[in-house]
């Protein structure tokens, strides 16, 4: 069992930045990709970014790429999400999740098999 707690939510304007943090609770922290989804009201929830689990690989959708940045600290068993450039349409709950992997990233939800409460993002125009 893993759990998984975020951080670092708020409200920010358009062009802003926000850091969000995700803490587990297992020492075998490392035997497990990384991802953050979101959800918006009203829509159904999506993949953002996804690391392996040594951080040597990344994966962004592309409406993130360029604008966030993944990554962790497996000392630390903490992963993060520097979101840059914030946009109005990035509002959302966004989720830290984990799901137990050789080395890939891992792209689709139901790969992942533990999941934080989540942390609200707001962007204003």
């Amino acid at each position: 069992q893993v759990q998984l707690a975020e951080s670092g939510g708020g409200l920010v304007q358009a062009g802003g930045s926000l850091r969000l943090s995700c803490a587990a609770s297992r020492r075998t922290f490392s035997s497990y990709a990384m991802g953050w989804f979101r959800q918006a009201p009203g829509k159904e929830r999506e993949f953002v970014v996804g690391i392996s689990r040594s951080g040597d690989r990344t994966y962004y959708t592309d409406s993130v790429q360029g604008r966030f940045t993944i990554s962790r600290d497996n000392a630390k068993n903490t992963v993060s999400l520097q979101m840059n450039s914030l946009k109005p349409e990035d509002t959302a709950v966004y989720y830290c999740a984990a799901g137990y992997s050789v080395g890939s990233v891992l792209i689709a939800s139901h790969e992942y098999d533990y999941w934080g409460q989540g942390t609200q993002v707001t962007v204003s125009s």
